[in-house]
């Protein structure tokens, strides 16, 4: 059977950074996140007990992992291992929206740490 999910008909989730988050996509195998930003907006520095993997659809982000910061574009992937701390800003004057692939499905919680 075909699975669609369409952003605007995906209802958002609460979530402890208080952003835009829907659940594209959860199985047992992976988990599809999209996130919407606008200016000035991130996220809360956590670790994953999974890799993740962040695609940025529009916009550009700040990512940083572990002690490393990166400025990316739309168009772009970027990989983060499981545990180590990670968060995305945007810094920008326009919206940011990314996915974020968690492989595998994770079993545990995601740990804030600020």
């Amino acid at each position: 059977m075909i699975r669609i999910a369409r952003i605007e008909d995906v209802p958002k989730m609460d979530n402890p950074h208080g952003i835009d988050v829907r659940k594209l996509h959860d199985s047992e195998h992976a988990q599809v996140m999209h996130i919407e930003l606008g200016p000035g907006e991130g996220l809360r520095r956590h670790s994953t007990p999974v890799d993740v993997v962040f695609f940025v659809l529009e916009g550009r982000a700040v990512i940083e992992i572990g002690d490393e910061r990166l400025k990316v574009s739309a168009g772009t992937l970027v990989e983060s291992p499981s545990r180590v701390p990670h968060r995305v800003m945007n810094d920008d004057q326009t919206v940011l929206r990314f996915l974020v692939i968690k492989i595998p499905r994770p079993q545990e919680a995601t740990r804030l740490l600020e």
